[in-house]
């Protein structure tokens, strides 16, 4: 690595101030176990590396019964999966979330920069998705909304535009009598990439899916939202068929490529499993059963 400046600002606006300064060659580092390595590699080039874990806003979690969770961008993984009220109220938050990594890497990744690191294969991202949460982001211009399926836009690319950053991130309170689930598939125990992942979420009613959305990672080059696999459940009784036809729609939307760690057809093959599986889940947390 080349020698950088290292700074760690205390207020959202310091970090914008200090990305227009640096004309393009400022790093934001939520937690640094991504960010870092790139820049060890030769992969992102900075002058400058921001810190934002000094910042109150980016390392709040609030949870509200009436409205639902705000996560900041920078908060780490373990503070999210030991919290309580998501244990309660987000499961699928946790599946992911404890999945990032060794114990020593959760100490430090956040959700924000797993997202805003945009890699298909992220393990945050589709269960975001399937909780329809939606991503403020800051910038010289004030502060806009974005739906998260909407946020990563290439194999490591985002929307963010010059000089914005990742504030937070917000997730709806999920409707009574709902439930929600993420899944991979990797090579070893841990601490690895996902050869695919599928993050789901539910609600049902009577038997019924009131409404589902299915989301996959490793098999396209964005974490991928499969609208149709949640639409053909809507309305329909809950049983093996419409969760099976659901799968098969979940295989055919992914778009995987052949790698080192497996092939286009095993992991459209692993799509179809892992999203029978989650949407099992799912409804068993939706019927009560949050383990």
């Amino acid at each position: 690595m080349k020698w950088v400046d290292y700074e760690s600002p205390e207020s959202v606006e310091g970090v914008i101030e200090l990305l227009t300064d640096s004309s393009g060659h400022c790093k934001i580092m939520a937690g640094g176990t991504d960010a870092l390595v790139q820049l060890r590699v030769g992969r992102s080039d900075a002058d400058v590396i921001v810190d934002i874990k000094k910042i109150p806003e980016l390392m709040e979690i609030k949870f509200d019964s009436s409205t639902g969770l705000t996560l900041g961008a920078a908060v780490p993984c373990h503070q999210i999966y030991e919290n309580t009220a998501i244990q309660n109220v987000f499961p699928g938050l946790v599946d992911s979330t404890s999945l990032i990594g060794g114990t020593q890497i959760q100490g430090r990744a956040s959700v924000g920069g797993n997202l805003c690191n945009a890699a298909p294969s992220a393990d945050a991202i589709p269960i975001l998705i399937a909780y329809e949460v939606t991503c403020l982001i800051a910038g010289p211009e004030g502060r806009r909304s974005v739906a998260v399926e909407d946020f990563c836009t290439g194999p490591g690319k985002n929307i963010l535009g010059k000089n914005e950053i990742l504030a937070s991130l917000h997730f709806p309170l999920p409707e009574k009598n709902s439930g929600a689930c993420y899944l991979r598939f990797i090579p070893r125990n841990e601490m690895d990439i996902a050869v695919a992942g599928v993050g789901v979420k539910v609600v049902v009613e009577n038997d019924t899916f009131k409404s589902a959305r299915v989301a996959l990672a490793s098999v396209a080059p964005t974490p991928l939202f499969v609208r149709e696999a949640g639409e053909i459940l809507t309305g329909q009784s809950v049983n093996d068929a419409n969760i099976n036809e659901a799968a098969r729609i979940a295989k055919s939307a992914a778009k995987p490529i052949t790698d080192m760690r497996g092939t286009a057809e095993y992991r459209k093959h692993l799509c179809e499993v892992l999203t029978r599986r989650s949407l099992q889940t799912a409804i068993a947390r939706a019927r009560g059963d949050q383990s």
